[in-house]
């Protein structure tokens, strides 16, 4: 049974991953700003309402579409230290990245959400920071998952007094309804807004660039880099001062009179699109939703592209990453054709392109690690513009800066400790990233942006979702709440990279009976309760031209929302 109504409108719709992340975006489109302005608006405010899942001086990849038709996307991913020694942690660490500032890299969405202002808004930072200002001044309920994450990481926020001040105010955590404040947090927001404003006689992009200022070169700046000095690590007043998000273009794919628009492959991104095109290839018309034919066939075509993730994905300032070989209509065949539609692959899929990276051992785990982090958020204006952001970077595994609120980037985590690897640590690389914000335009003109938190099972969850409005035919909100699964057969992006052969996790709304009979082709089923947030949390927004309506959508599995007018 769906729990919601898909909500629909005639002139502009948001979807976040909190509700007042939501609202806060709807209240910068009922004020005349564009789908840029309300994108950045939630975004920001989901570093305040998401502190455990989302930070404010973390990453957040950005999609644009412009009215006109053009796309962009701005990466949002700081890269390491330039003076971090690239054998760092191979030769003093064991081969794993420690939690604290060694996994920083640098903050990169202050930058981001600028950039896209600067670009495409029409206000400036103060105007669309005053609601993350507030909900961080003025507090806002605990919620269910913010209590569950923090009392099981309560042994991680410890150990370090500034994120237990936050976290474990008065030494205990914080209960369901409670409020929330994180007054430090407003301060660094404020400064930055009213320094923009100090500048304001010269126009809004240069309150922008004041803004931009003072977080990477000034005051902000420079209290990061001495406490991560402090703490012995690397970041620099050089790393900070020289950062900007880089303008990168979208990968597309043509699907069944579609496009398919995806971030590059410093990103997972581009493996939605492998995965799309290895199921049409191997034969998606006629299996039912949600069938054991169907969901083999989805699940395979996942492992493949993972399988490619694994092998070739990384910083493409830095790696050879070959993209348009993994999504040629030969590769494409030839991943389809080592689908067996009556077994499962017992793990991972051997390269095609090259010598591919050195085999990963099984995990002995029972169950893989849930990363809990990163949200989403999309927008479409009344003038056809539209946005998707995937913000991320969970508070428990490094420190508060003192006095800021923050915690700078520790995405590092999703780099591999060995240099060798595509996604290796080296000084001035990106990290690969989970996080990947994507759209669709469609065959009749629309556009729909999409995308999800979930780590691994980001890509899985948007694959899904997309096949059954697209495929299937289902109107947003349906599409949305269906039961889902997710696939394990490859290496966690996410320390210590965690590999489950043949795992498979499906939603207990996915019937006994479809799930013996994964089990019987090889799939080791490991069962989720009826809902999950483990399954993502999809967020959408379709256009319909042709009828002059907004449809948006948002996922009961996490406290996201959707609003439109």
């Amino acid at each position: 049974m769906q729990t919601r109504p898909t909500i629909s409108g005639t002139r502009h719709a948001v979807s976040a991953g909190h509700y007042l992340g939501a609202a806060a975006g709807f209240a910068v489109l009922e004020a005349g700003g564009n789908a840029i302005d309300a994108g950045c608006a939630a975004g920001i405010a989901l570093g305040v309402l998401l502190p455990d899942l989302v930070n404010v001086a973390g990453v957040a990849p950005i999609m644009i579409r412009k009215a006109d038709g053009t796309v962009e996307t701005i990466a949002g991913l700081g890269h390491w230290p330039k003076s971090l020694p690239a054998d760092l942690f191979m030769r003093e660490h064991g081969g794993r990245i420690p939690p604290g500032v060694l996994r920083t890299v640098v903050p990169a969405a202050p930058d981001a959400w600028i950039t896209a202002l600067e670009r495409h808004g029409t206000m400036g930072f103060g105007e669309v920071a005053q609601y993350a200002i507030r909900f961080a001044r003025d507090g806002f309920a605990v919620f269910p998952l913010l209590a569950e994450n923090i009392e099981k990481h309560e042994a991680e926020y410890a150990r370090w007094p500034s994120n237990a001040a936050i976290f474990l105010p008065g030494g205990r955590r914080p209960r369901v309804g409670e409020k929330f404040v994180q007054s430090d947090l407003a301060r660094t927001l404020q400064y930055m807004a009213d320094e923009e404003r100090k500048a304001a006689g010269k126009g809004r992009l240069a309150g922008l660039a004041a803004a931009r200022a003072a977080f990477y070169q000034g005051d902000i700046a420079r209290e990061i880099v001495a406490f991560q000095r402090r703490e012995g690590g690397y970041l620099s007043m050089e790393d900070m001062a020289g950062y900007r998000s880089r303008l990168e273009p979208a990968v597309r794919r043509r699907w069944r009179g579609h496009e398919v628009l995806t971030c590059g492959p410093w990103c997972q991104g581009p493996a939605l699109l492998e995965a799309l095109l290895v199921m049409e290839r191997a034969g998606l018309d006629g299996l039912a939703h949600n069938s054991a034919d169907y969901l083999h066939l989805l699940t395979e075509a996942i492992k493949a592209a993972m399988a490619d993730r694994e092998y070739h994905f990384g910083d493409p300032a830095f790696v050879d990453v070959p993209l348009d070989a993994l999504l040629s209509e030969a590769h494409i065949g030839a991943r389809a054709r080592e689908i067996d539609p009556r077994r499962a692959h017992p793990g991972m899929p051997a390269p095609r392109l090259g010598a591919g990276t050195a085999p990963v051992p099984a995990t002995r785990a029972a169950a893989p690690m849930a990363e809990a982090d990163t949200s989403y958020v999309c927008a479409v204006d009344r003038w056809g513009n539209a946005f998707s952001a995937t913000p991320s970077d969970g508070s428990w595994s490094s420190p508060v800066v003192p006095g800021l609120g923050i915690i700078p980037s520790n995405r590092g985590s999703q780099s591999r400790p060995d240099p060798g690897h595509p996604c290796g640590v080296a000084p001035g690389k990106r990290p690969r990233l989970t996080p990947n914000p994507a759209m669709v335009v469609t065959r009749e003109g629309g556009v729909m942006p999409f995308g999800t938190p979930g780590g691994d099972v980001q890509i899985q969850a948007m694959l899904q979702v997309m096949l059954n409005v697209l495929h299937f035919g289902m109107e947003v909100q349906a599409a949305i709440e269906a039961p889902r699964v997710a696939s394990y057969s490859f290496p966690s992006s996410f320390a210590p990279f965690e590999y489950f052969p043949a795992r498979l996790a499906a939603e207990a709304r996915i019937g006994a009976e479809t799930r013996g009979e994964l089990a019987a082709r090889g799939h080791a089923m490991q069962d989720w309760p009826e809902w999950t947030w483990l399954a993502g949390s999809v967020e959408v927004i379709l256009t319909d031209p042709q009828q002059g309506m907004i449809h948006a959508g948002a996922d009961p599995r996490r406290p996201a929302y959707a609003i439109a007018s």
